[in-house]
Formats: C-alpha cells, sequence, structure tokens
C-alpha cells in the first residue's frame, strides 16, 4: 500500500491551447521551467482540445482512429524536455480559456457521439506516449450539468456510451499492450457530484455492462477522478469518502489534488468583500453552505449579490465552500480561508488503498485569480507542486 511513484504531475489545463503548437509553446515556457524550478521530476498532465486531438489522429474505418505524423512531435517535444505523461485531462471538451466558460465546460455531454468520439481519440494518443511500462487515466465529465439532462433516457445513453469507450480501451490494450482508464469526476450540480450518487449509479453501470457480457471490461476500464476540491465542497469527510468507494470496489483511477475556497464566517462583512472580489465571468464557482442543522444551501454560481447581501439562512450558516481552485499550498488568502485540511487528508487516505491512483495537482483558475499579480505563473506552480510532494513523502513515511 503506497501512493504512486509516478512524478507528480500538475495538469496543463491552466495553459490555453488550441491547437498542438501552443500546446508544446505551454510545454517549453511553463512545464519544462516549473520542473527546473522543482529540483524533482514532474509530469504533464496533459490538456488536448477536441482541435488538438483532430490534429494527432485522423478517424478510420475501424473503432480505433490512426495517429497522424504530429504524434511524432508531440512525443519529441516531452522526450526532449524531460517530461513524462501519463495522464489527460479530458473533461474540458472545447477552449476551456473562452471569455465565458461556465457550464458549457460540461458539453458535449455524455449521450453525445462527440464526447465518445473524443475520449476514444484522447486515449489513442495517450497510449502512444504513456512511458514504457506505465498505465494511463483520462479524466471526464460526470455525465452531464443535471440542467442539461434532457429526459429519462439521459442516464442510459451516457451508460451505452461508456460501454463503448471502455470495449475500445479494451481493444486499444490488446493493441498496443497500454491500458488506459477512463475516470468519471464528480462535481457539484453535475449528474454525479455527491460519493452517495457516485455509489448509487455504479451498480447500475455495471448491471449494464453485465446485461452487455462487458462487467470485466467495463470493471477493469471505468472508474473515478475524486477531486478533493469537489466533495469538500459537499462538506464530504473526505477520508469516509474514499473509504466508501473502496468498499463498493469502485476503482479511484485518479486524484486532482485541488482546494476550494472558505468563508468561515459569512457575518464577517469584510471578508465577503474579499470574496466578492473572485467573482468572475469565465467559470462556474458553485457555492455550498451548511446550517447549524446540517443543510446544505446551494447555489450554481458565485454571484455579487451572495456576496453584498445574502439570505439569512446563508448568513447565519457557519460555513461557505466555493469552487474554486485555489493554489494548494495556501491555508489562508487574506480573510478567507481554503480545504486545505481535506487535501492533506485526502492524501493520507489514499495511501492507504492497496492501488496507487494517478495524482495530478489541477489549480486552473491561476489566470482568474484576483491575487494573479502576486507571483509570476512558474513560481506559484512550483509551490504548489513542492508542498504537494513534501505531503506526499510524508504520507509515505
Amino acid at each position: 500500500m503506497s501512493l504512486s511513484t509516478l512524478p507528480l504531475s500538475y495538469c496543463s489545463n491552466v495553459h490555453p491551447a488550441q491547437s498542438l503548437a501552443e500546446v508544446l509553446k505551454g510545454l517549453a515556457e511553463f512545464t519544462a521551467p516549473t520542473r527546473q524550478a522543482c529540483g524533482f521530476p514532474i509530469a504533464a498532465g496533459l490538456w488536448l482540445a477536441s482541435p488538438v486531438i483532430a490534429e494527432l489522429v485522423k478517424p478510420t474505418e475501424n473503432a480505433l482512429p490512426a495517429l497522424t505524423e504530429r504524434i511524432e512531435d508531440l512525443a519529441a517535444a516531452l522526450s526532449d524536455l524531460g517530461l513524462a505523461c501519463y495522464t489527460l485531462n479530458t473533461f474540458p471538451y472545447g477552449n476551456f480559456h473562452s471569455e465565458r466558460v461556465k457550464d458549457q465546460v460540461y458539453l458535449p455531454n455524455w449521450t453525445t457521439p462527440e464526447r465518445r468520439d473524443y475520449t476514444i481519440a484522447s486515449a489513442r494518443v495517450l497510449a502512444a506516449i504513456l512511458p514504457e511500462g506505465c498505465d494511463g487515466s483520462l479524466s471526464t465529465v460526470p455525465l452531464g450539468f443535471k440542467k442539461h439532462v434532457d429526459g429519462p433516457d439521459f442516464e442510459d445513453r451516457c451508460i451505452a456510451h461508456l460501454l463503448s469507450v471502455a470495449q475500445r480501451l479494451d481493444e486499444l490494450h490488446d493493441d498496443t499492450g497500454r491500458c488506459i482508464r477512463l475516470a468519471i469526476e464528480p462535481e457539484p450540480f453535475c449528474v454525479l457530484e455527491t460519493t452517495a450518487e457516485t455509489v448509487d449509479f455504479f451498480p447500475r453501470l455495471w448491471r449494464a455492462a453485465e446485461a452487455a457480457g462487458q462487467e470485466a471490461v467495463a470493471r477493469r476500464h471505468l472508474g473515478v477522478c475524486f477531486d478533493v476540491c469537489h466533495q469538500a465542497l459537499e462538506f464530504e469527510d473526505v477520508a469516509a469518502s474514499i473509504a466508501t468507494l473502496k468498499a463498493k470496489d469502485i476503482r479511484i483511477n485518479k486524484l486532482h489534488i485541488t482546494c476550494a475556497l472558505r468563508l468561515s464566517e459569512p457575518a464577517d462583512a469584510e471578508a465577503r468583500r474579499e470574496l466578492a472580489a473572485f467573482v468572475e465571468p469565465r467559470y462556474l464557482h458553485q457555492t455550498l453552505a451548511r446550517t447549524p442543522q446540517g443543510v446544505i444551501l446551494r447555489r450554481v454560481d458565485l454571484e455579487p449579490a451572495l456576496c453584498e447581501s445574502p439570505p439569512g439562512s446563508f448568513l447565519t450558516a457557519p460555513e461557505w465552500r466555493i469552487h474554486f481552485h485555489v493554489p494548494v499550498h495556501r491555508e489562508e488568502i487574506g480573510r478567507l480561508k481554503t480545504t486545505q485540511a481535506e487535501l492533506k487528508q485526502a492524501i493520507t487516505t489514499v495511501a492507504g488503498l492497496d492501488y496507487a491512483p494517478h495524482l495530478e495537482v489541477e489549480t486552473y483558475t491561476w489566470g482568474v485569480l484576483p491575487t494573479r499579480g502576486a507571483a509570476p505563473l512558474v513560481e506559484g506552480l512550483t509551490a504548489e507542486l513542492k508542498a504537494v510532494q513534501a505531503w506526499i513523502n510524508a504520507a509515505r513515511a
């Protein structure tokens, strides 16, 4: 029982990239200098948007797409920069850095052939660049956004595509010897958001797989990405959540090392003014609060009005938690706090599993942080990775 011995990964979705040239530029300008500043090996957790994937693969008459010659450019860049890649973030499909992303990040959802085909193509790319003897992982949308559900058969359509992907991943393993696992990432306001919803869903997935004669394939290739920020937002005990997934035999294929914002004194008007500085137009910042009676209050996004004049139920709640991926090495940001304690607990708990999930830092919000001018990006990424590596070393001890 131990944490992954692979180099700690950080996700490149922090860097805008709608072409392979932009991906390679980000690796050279940010990832490689961060590796040098850290002084220990790190991995590139790549986000390859749909247009980038289209440069790297082409459709064929067979189920699996074919690689283009551009894959050699990506593999060579990783090698030249001394970077491994064993995981892709296939959650954002399109432009994750457009002026307004919000709930569009959950599209296309798992009812669509576009999501299925993008995932299969991404797996084909990852299999080509995986280090020798290493398994791969792909984090992905938790079926879709609840407000986007368009019929009673929504889940059935998602399951059909998930099983199709599992079959293609199994074929890819047969063809290349590389095992790629899909990691469904629960998130607030999505079809799968809580650990309870997740453990309710997977038995239905397994039953559908069994009916299709695919149970072994599905169990081998399908699991979850446990994003610590997301589950902390739900006020879950993350150690208990991880234990529940283990007890239900749902594999954590990837741990997203992330922190949420905490407002620990909602009645403090100055603290709420500081929180209002985190209101921004690009990403969705789901906001949850827990009342003294244990009721979870929910807002789909952080808005100025909530900070300026919160309703009484929010005002008397002991704590708010906000979906804003803040630098994981920070316990406090001004009067605000973070869920760093939950993150450390998750790392310690995962160390007790009998397998090793992939570990990836995913603070994608550096460009929209109100404190973004405080440190250059490489300096900030380095501080995060050094802190996390120290926590990993302590958990291994």
